[in-house]
């Protein structure tokens, strides 16, 4: 496994970084904990989480998987050696209104209810990695691309308060660093801006989209990632698994999680799909599992600072975390760029 540091914090993440937002729903409390024993004992110390998960969101099982989680963690003990991230929802959806009816201000109130009850399920005094789950304010993530004004957003909690009210966490010891997730270029820098002008704490990791099939964030962000040390935790390098070909052809395996909920159809349009059947084709041309090359090519950009891989079983655990010691090299990595020429970010 390699480590590095996670962007100014003063910790080493591992490369690969566990995400269990599966617990819960795919996965029973036991085999919850199968996976975090695994992950432990091949070098990872890092895991993802959030007080909306299990995944898909729904008020029967939302923090189930920090409960899982907190149990492993009182059982092993050792708490001192891992990094644990979780998130505070964000507002506007649906299908968060069972969580605070889907009005979350990122603001001191807010912060901190949502804060103590995930400090709570996991059974812990202090959250690592405390991370926005996505913007309050009305932009383009979770697959849009075009930016939409909206006229009235005079609710918007001033990023300054927001800095300040997480500053209040770390200064009572239940955080320890900040990070954005689903953000933009321009929200990267305005907090990165925010913090600097008023001596608060910084940003150090943005956890967005980025695979095979979503390369957006090398158009914008992946510039900030490297002048502002502020790097990637890369989510669904997979694309919710397409990528490892196991949906192409029409194909539904028992079980997955395209094939139990159909709607998340974020990686899998016309276009995508195409892709994706030219990368399968290309491991396959070099003798590589389909999903340890997508994962690879994740591991090897520099604006990475760690591989969010997630799985609903220890085999798939294992393929994901063994991705670590794949190198793809140059002619390989060449005629990935072909086919992103060909099939340019077509799942953002």
């Amino acid at each position: 496994m390699r480590y590095s540091a996670l962007g100014e914090a003063d910790i080493k993440v591992s490369a690969i970084c566990l995400g269990t937002m599966t617990f819960g729903e795919q996965n029973t409390e036991q085999e919850g904990h199968q996976q975090l024993n695994f992950a432990v004992e091949n070098g990872i110390n890092f895991i993802d989480t959030a007080e909306l998960y299990s995944i898909p969101p729904k008020p029967e099982t939302v923090g189930n998987t920090e409960k899982i989680i907190g149990t492993w963690l009182t059982k092993r003990g050792k708490r001192d050696d891992l990094v644990i991230a979780s998130k505070i929802t964000g507002p506007g959806f649906d299908w968060v209104s069972h969580i605070r009816d889907a009005k979350t201000r990122f603001n001191s109130e807010h912060i901190s209810q949502a804060l103590e009850a995930s400090l709570n399920r996991l059974q812990t005094d202090y959250i690592d990695l405390y991370q926005l789950h996505w913007p309050e304010r009305n932009t383009n993530f979770f697959g849009q691309l075009g930016y939409q004004k909206k006229i009235n957003e005079d609710e918007l909690t001033p990023v300054h308060q927001t800095l300040e009210a997480l500053q209040q966490q770390i200064k009572a010891g239940k955080i320890q660093f900040i990070g954005l997730s689903n953000e933009t270029p321009w929200g990267i820098m305005q907090f990165l801006s925010v913090a600097k002008e008023y001596d608060l704490p910084t940003v150090v990791s943005v956890q967005n989209s980025y695979s095979l099939i979503n390369r957006s964030y090398e158009i914008g962000c992946a510039e900030i990632s490297h002048r502002e040390n502020v790097g990637l935790l890369a989510y669904s390098p997979l694309g919710f698994g397409v990528l490892t070909g196991k949906y192409l052809n029409g194909q539904q395996p028992e079980n997955a999680r395209i094939t139990r909920w159909p709607h998340y159809e974020r990686y899998s349009n016309l276009q995508a799909i195409a892709a994706t059947q030219a990368y399968v084709d290309l491991a396959i041309k070099y003798g590589l599992e389909p999903a340890q090359m997508a994962l690879a090519f994740v591991n090897q950009q520099s604006f990475v600072t760690a591989n969010i891989i997630g799985a609903t079983s220890l085999d798939q655990l294992k393929t994901n975390i063994e991705s670590i010691d794949v190198t793809l090299n140059d002619v390989l990595l060449n005629e990935i760029e072909l086919i992103h020429q060909q099939h340019p970010n077509p799942a953002p």
